[in-house]
């Protein structure tokens, strides 16, 4: 699971993205509006953790693009505000949730942990199929199947965004921990067990190749 963390105070930011990666989650860092934009164009992201106020803008600008592009991505403020009519204005603005600085950093991750939750990124169902993130389980019309490992969570990641077309780059950085030390062609191999092992057994279609764009999940086909 991928994070987007937009802070401008440096040693926070990256005591943030060491803190979460001993939660297993993958991080982002940008210290300005402008490099946060930058990361949004070319990858997907679970949740975003943005700073209010930056030295090129206001973070809320970046809760309200995120939200009109895909409104099931979980955005979280930071904000050193503590006053009632900043949290009302960021939640108008399509925040998921406010946290005032100083925070705990536990606290943090444990609501970091319940909006993913809220939001739609734990159970994923369309019609009869069911993807259990927590559980690595996969059900289709009460028949359990067994995928597991890469290909689960490259299955997972596409039904997440299922709205979007999903490029192999975007692929690796959202599920490889070091993407620059595998080939693109891990993705296909991937794929090919999803459809090897979800989708023939079934006799149904999950993932459609877009060509030379990536991937879209399409359950049920012509979604």
């Amino acid at each position: 699971m991928r994070i987007l963390i937009v802070e401008d105070e440096i040693t926070l930011n990256r005591t943030l993205a060491e803190g979460l990666k001993e939660f297993g989650y993958q991080s982002d860092i940008a210290e300005n509006l402008k490099d946060a934009l930058y990361y949004l164009d070319i990858r997907n992201y679970d949740l975003i953790l943005v700073d209010w106020m930056l030295p090129d803008g206001s973070g809320l600008e970046i809760v309200t693009q995120v939200k009109e592009a895909n409104p099931k991505t979980v955005v979280i403020v930071l904000s050193a505000r503590d006053d009632k009519d900043s949290e009302i204005e960021a939640f108008k603005a399509g925040a998921d949730d406010y946290i005032k600085k100083p925070f705990d950093f536990d606290v943090l991750v444990a609501r970091l942990e319940a909006r993913l939750r809220f939001g739609g990124s734990s159970i994923i169902e369309v019609e009869d199929l069911i993807i259990n993130p927590e559980e690595e389980k996969i059900i289709y019309k009460d028949r359990e199947v067994e995928l597991k490992g890469k290909p689960f969570e490259v299955l997972t990641h596409l039904a997440r965004h299922r709205d979007q077309i999903v490029s192999k780059e975007q692929l690796l950085d959202a599920i490889w921990e070091e993407p620059e030390l595998v080939t693109p062609n891990v993705i296909e191999v991937a794929i090919n067990q999803i459809r090897q092992k979800l989708d023939k057994p079934l006799g149904i279609t999950t993932v459609e190749t877009v060509r030379r764009r990536g991937y879209r999940f399409c359950f049920p086909k012509g979604a």
